[in-house]
């Protein structure tokens, strides 16, 4: 067996494949890499990835506990955050996925919404209560947000 250690990979044009036996598993242009999938599909690295991400604390003082793409969280006002981006989006149109809980001693239903128009630079999220308490807006200790989108 033999075993090749390299820094670089180049490619004698502007694209480039890697192939494994006769299959070729990941593909390099200008700003664009695939990789192989399921069968024959193709899966771009670039648009596969989160963009974002965060786990903050939402009760007491607000804190980031763990995060990527994340420069800061503010506290806007009870159940509401503006999570706060490293490096801008290209646009405001990228997805966002949210989840929100306490403790885990307690039921408490809850709804997450967006607080205010998305931009790019920045995320504003909304926690509340709809357990029987007039949907008002809630702190929960653990708030998780995940972002796909191009990054400018």
């Amino acid at each position: 067996m033999s075993t090749i250690v390299t820094d670089t990979i180049t490619g004698k044009s502007t694209a480039t494949t890697i192939t494994i036996g006769s299959t070729p598993v990941v593909s390099a242009s200008a700003n664009s890499m695939t990789i192989r999938g399921e069968g024959s599909n193709q899966t771009s690295i670039q648009q596969g990835l989160a963009k974002a991400w965060c786990h903050f604390q939402g009760s007491g003082t607000a804190a980031l506990i763990d995060s990527f793409n994340h420069a800061s969280l503010t506290d806007t006002a009870a159940g509401r955050f503006s999570l706060n981006f490293s490096t801008n989006f290209g646009g405001a149109s990228y997805a966002v996925a949210m989840m929100a809980g306490n403790d885990g001693t307690t039921s408490i239903g809850r709804s997450l919404n967006i607080d205010a128009t998305p931009t790019t630079s920045a995320f504003a999220m909304r926690n509340v209560s709809n357990n029987g308490d007039a949907n008002s807006a809630t702190d929960d200790v653990n708030n998780l947000a995940t972002l796909h989108g191009d990054l400018a």
